[in-house]
């Protein structure tokens, strides 16, 4: 999504092939698990994944504060569908490609709904399936499996290189009812009479007051092939979901006599498969180091997040280890596009990166934003009719500086200020406005790069002369300190739209010696903001009329072009 998003609102006509009914994939109903990044679930604070993230983020807090998940995939639907330069997919899966003299030339899928063969040709291709299926059908340099700890000197690779990946899990959601809610397991559910029998660390059996989700840790595949074999994946997930179910309410004292199965995840959520093969592959040593590269354009944080392969078969061995990495640590711009295949760019789990570092890029919040640095160098390549690896070699500041506007945050960058807001005068009514002109939309360290006030402090631009301002750039307070998640692992709504959003401000302009209102807006629930003024003023000034909920005002970005 953040990748066809990206592309297409940096001008490039974009067809979006989706093989689900739904847009989201690990995180929408079919599946539900909730959206894991940097921020370690706000445990990190100020590393949280803004730009395309949370823009929708803050749409379904806005528009979805039930927690329905048939409205989480309507937001997700509809900001897709909304887009004017794409062309939506869904139900329709891609079977075939042909290259010639290593360029994608077209891909052929099947529409289910519509018994549609769709033939897509395009002047760049970006696969951000999870599987890489461009992979096999355009001959592009793929991994499965793991490397051997001598391969890259990396400690926590076995010794011995395998086939082996992080399997698959399949959650469930019961509910709490006001009686009792016997259940009689089906007869295929697999028996786990104790806690022992299902093996060490899967003791805690509850969560949520109302709602009981689990669990990550009901997991198998990594010991077969990740696509082949993913039809038997399923039946033996369900097979374990119900026996743990099972266990849960007729098996020891577990507090869930009034709970009831309300879902179950009939499609798996996977972790690992191929992983494609570009001009760097990520390793745990780049991870460990902060990933310092001069072409960043992403950034990661999850720990090295690595499951065991044997998953739920192997009640002897704990489900994961969870190994030290920094927040954030920077992806270079190199592993998001084919080493071979010169139009193929990708994002997701099917980087190129080797299996321990997969581990920590692969959760969602850090997909999106390598989503969204391809989509906006797709659309680049394709303005300048130049190669991906082109725009990596030539371009790459001028990527990483529209990333950097568009919200998007790279770690040890600065966005480059326009020369209309560096000549203005600044000033504020209170505090030092200075930060919001800094090039940093976000607290880093002990740095907070923002301006902090109260409802009606006013913050003012003026001018040597009369300058024509067309728009004013806005970045808000979304508490990046805490964590945004949406998701019923706890039972819980989603949080609601951050108190410290500002909700309600008036821009006035100064023309003639005189300041005269020329926008006001209200019920605003987003954090980056553009409000258009092509105005001649000889000033342009900010008043913030309401929050969310809290009187303090916090401003991280207020610029002019």
């Amino acid at each position: 999504m953040a990748a066809a998003i990206a592309a297409a609102r940096t001008g490039a006509q974009v067809i979006l092939i989706h093989d689900r009914p739904v847009l989201g994939g690990n995180a929408s109903s079919e599946i539900r698990m909730h959206i894991c990044g940097a921020d370690r679930h706000g445990s990190i604070p100020y590393v949280r994944e803004t730009g395309i993230l949370e823009e929708i983020r803050l749409e379904n807090a806005y528009k979805n504060p039930q927690g329905s998940y048939s409205e989480w995939d309507r937001v997700l639907w509809e900001t897709v569908w909304q887009e004017p330069n794409i062309k939506l997919l869904l139900n329709c899966s891609c079977y075939d490609a042909l290259t010639e003299n290593n360029v994608i030339k077209r891909v052929t899928a099947w529409q289910l709904t519509t018994e549609t063969q769709h033939t897509v040709e395009a002047t760049i291709f970006l696969d951000c399936s999870g599987d890489g299926i461009l992979a096999p059908l355009s001959g592009a340099e793929f991994r499965l499996g793991r490397e051997a700890r001598s391969e890259f000197n990396e400690s926590l690779a076995p010794e011995k290189a395998d086939s082996q990946t992080m399997g698959c899990t399949c959650l469930f959601l019961a509910k709490r009812y006001d009686t009792p809610q016997p259940f009689t397991p089906p007869q295929w559910a697999y028996k786990y009479p104790t806690e022992e029998s299902m093996g060490v660390a899967r003791g805690h059996m509850s969560y949520g007051k109302d709602h009981w989700m689990g669990y990550w840790w009901i997991e198998v595949g990594g010991e077969d092939h990740p696509i082949y074999d993913f039809e038997e994946m399923r039946d033996e997930l369900l097979k374990m979901v119900y026996g743990v179910w099972d266990h849960i309410k007729n098996h020891g004292d577990h507090g869930a006599e009034n709970f009831a199965l309300e879902w179950v995840q009939f499609l798996p959520g996977k972790r690992e498969s191929r992983r494609l093969i570009g001009d760097h592959l990520l390793t745990q040593g780049d991870i460990e180091a902060e990933g310092k590269f001069p072409d960043i354009v992403a950034y990661g944080g999850w720990t090295m997040d690595d499951h065991t392969p044997g998953g739920f078969r192997r009640p002897d061995l704990v489900p994961t280890h969870w190994h030290q990495a920094p927040s954030p640590y920077g992806i270079p711009y190199r592993c998001l596009y084919s080493k071979n295949i010169i139009n193929l760019g990708f994002a997701g789990r099917n980087i190129s990166a080797t299996h321990i570092a997969m581990s920590s890029t692969r959760v969602m919040g850090t997909c999106a934003v390598m989503g969204q640095a391809i989509g906006t160098a797709a659309a680049l390549a394709i303005k300048y009719n130049c190669t991906l690896r082109e725009i990596g070699q030539n371009r790459i500041k001028e990527l990483q500086q529209i990333l950097l506007e568009d919200d998007c945050y790279l770690p040890w960058h600065k966005r480059e200020i326009n020369e209309l807001t560096r000549q203005a005068t600044l000033a504020a009514a209170v505090g030092d406005p200075e930060p919001l002109r800094d090039g940093i939309d976000r607290p880093v360290g002990n740095d907070h790069h923002c301006w902090v006030g109260n409802i009606n402090d006013a913050i003012t631009y003026t001018f040597a002369q009369p300058q024509l301002v067309k728009r004013a750039r806005f970045v808000f307070d979304t508490g990046l300190e805490r964590s945004f998640s949406f998701s019923w692992l706890e039972g819980k709504t989603p949080p609601p739209l951050p108190p410290e959003l500002v909700s309600d401000f008036v821009v006035e302009a100064l023309i003639d010696g005189e300041w005269r209102k020329i926008k006001t807006v209200a019920d605003n629930y987003q954090r980056l903001v553009y409000v258009d003024l092509n105005v001649k003023a000889e000033g342009i000034r900010f008043i913030p009329k309401k929050t969310r909920g809290v009187e303090q005002v916090k401003l991280y970005g207020f610029t002019l072009e």
